[in-house]
């Protein structure tokens, strides 16, 4: 067994579901974290159906005052946290010249700032169980283009705070990656592919095809094959492995 207890955030879909039902596999108790109290129990379901225990904790992460009650919470449930996947967060894909400051601070506020207090709110608890932590950036990090300038923008940020904590983590014996997935087909992207059709003269079956070619891959990934790469990275056999940014992406970033 890799872990005792898992904190997974964005668990309630996506890339966070897949991950959480993964873990289940492999660590006693998953703590599951996101907005939708209703979703996160559908991802309880399927966690305690693998054997392991589940704690539902429905926060919004952009709150200042959600990190400390998280960790807070599973420590008087499991007593330890020996793994942080940090997955919550969506950034407005919306181009750099029309993209208020507000809109800014919003994408900023779950995907980055959400993740860097509860990894330093867990971060006693972390260096304790010798854990390991996972930040979710993109691959966008790689190539920030005009029309979704605060994706890639934000994904870059996340990845250089997880070198930052990773470097303090050789110290203190917590082991810090992120993974920058590519086009992944999850519910958001299924619901963006149905707003983005219409508008460009396209149904949603030719949309879905159109976007894999015009990225050069051959296919979307899927939320289950990023859970297998987060299992991984928290796994002992990984253990050496800090530092690190692992990008899965079906090959749509060609740079070395």
């Amino acid at each position: 067994m890799s872990a005792s207890t898992a904190i997974v955030t964005g668990a309630s879909q996506g890339i966070g579901r897949a991950t959480a039902i993964r873990l289940a596999r492999d660590v006693q108790s998953l703590v599951l974290v996101a907005r939708s109290r209703e979703h996160l129990q559908e991802t309880a379901e399927a966690v305690q159906a693998q054997g392991a225990k589940a704690l539902i904790i429905d926060l919004d992460l952009a709150d200042k005052t959600a990190a400390k009650a998280v960790v807070e919470q599973t420590l008087a449930a499991f007593g330890r946290i020996d793994a942080l996947i940090n997955i919550a967060g969506a950034v407005p894909q919306i181009d750099l010249f029309e993209m208020t400051d507000g809109q800014w601070d919003d994408g900023m506020a779950l995907k980055l700032h959400g993740a860097r207090r509860l990894t330093i709110e867990a971060w006693p608890a972390l260096k304790q169980a010798k854990g390991s932590v996972v930040f979710t950036s993109g691959n966008s990090a790689i190539f920030p283009k005009a029309p979704y300038a605060a994706v890639g923008t934000i994904n870059a940020a996340i990845a250089a705070l997880a070198k930052a904590f990773a470097d303090r983590g050789i110290d203190e014996g917590v082991q810090v990656n992120s993974v920058l997935p590519g086009p992944v087909m999850t519910g958001r992207r299924r619901s963006y592919l149905e707003r983005w059709a219409p508008r460009h003269g396209m149904t949603v079956e030719e949309a879905t095809e159109h976007f894999p070619r015009e990225a050069g891959i051959a296919r979307y990934g899927t939320p289950e094959e990023i859970a297998e790469l987060m299992a991984f990275l928290v796994s002992p056999a990984a253990r050496w492995m800090t530092g690190s940014m692992l990008r899965m992406d079906g090959g749509e970033v060609k740079s070395v």
